[in-house]
């Protein structure tokens, strides 16, 4: 794990808006009326008002510190005009149990969300990512840890509502799924077919 991690929020120009590495350092008292205060002293956590935008959050280990450790993001204002539209985590895809895994969280008590997840690869390596995950699949459970759905290659399920959202991944061998979910936990797991590793892109985006 990750012994001492820190934080920067940087916006879409790139410049740091935010940066923390033991969250009671500052906004002790605005983290702790969150109820979402970490439960170490060591660990990293900012309270932001956002314009809408795009955002990223960058994590890492202080004096060069490695390890695996967990970015979180919660909305405190449902009632907000804006809303959170779309999450993505960057990481490496490793081999057994070593998979990339992103949690979301459907709010509310009734009704369902739409939503489009998605595991990327091969198309890094025209950003400039090295060592991109050349085939990943995705799976989504429920809070139970049931498999809701699963997906190799977007083309090959949902291919006609997959590209109804303007969301199709520019490569075949990428996957997607396009799933209604009632409120609850979910968490996206991202592997390499054939036990392949490299590093992939997980994204969640909510749909009208």
């Amino acid at each position: 794990m990750l012994a001492d991690p820190a934080l920067e929020i940087h916006n879409q120009s790139g410049a740091v808006i935010a940066s923390n590495s033991a969250w009671q350092s500052s906004q002790k008292a605005e983290i702790e009326a969150t109820g979402l205060a970490p439960t170490n002293d060591a660990e990293a956590a900012v309270r932001l008002t956002l314009a809408p935008g795009s955002y990223t959050a960058v994590m890492s280990g202080e004096a060069g510190a490695a390890g695996i450790g967990l970015v979180e993001l919660y909305d405190l204002n449902s009632v907000s005009n804006s809303r959170l539209a779309n999450i993505s985590t960057r990481g490496f895809v490793g081999m057994e149990d070593n998979v990339m895994i992103g949690g979301l969280i459907i709010g509310g008590s009734t009704g369902f969300a739409k939503v489009i997840v998605r595991a990327i690869g091969p198309s890094l390596q025209s950003l400039g990512v090295s060592n991109a995950l050349a085939d990943p699949t995705l799976e989504l459970h429920d809070s139970n840890g049931a498999i809701v759905a699963f997906n190799d290659n977007w083309q090959d399920t949902q291919a006609v509502e997959v590209q109804a959202t303007a969301l199709a991944p520019s490569n075949t061998r990428e996957a997607a799924t396009v799933a209604y979910l009632i409120p609850g936990d979910y968490t996206a797991i991202v592997r390499g077919n054939g036990g392949q590793t490299g590093v992939g892109l997980i994204e969640a985006y909510c749909l009208p």
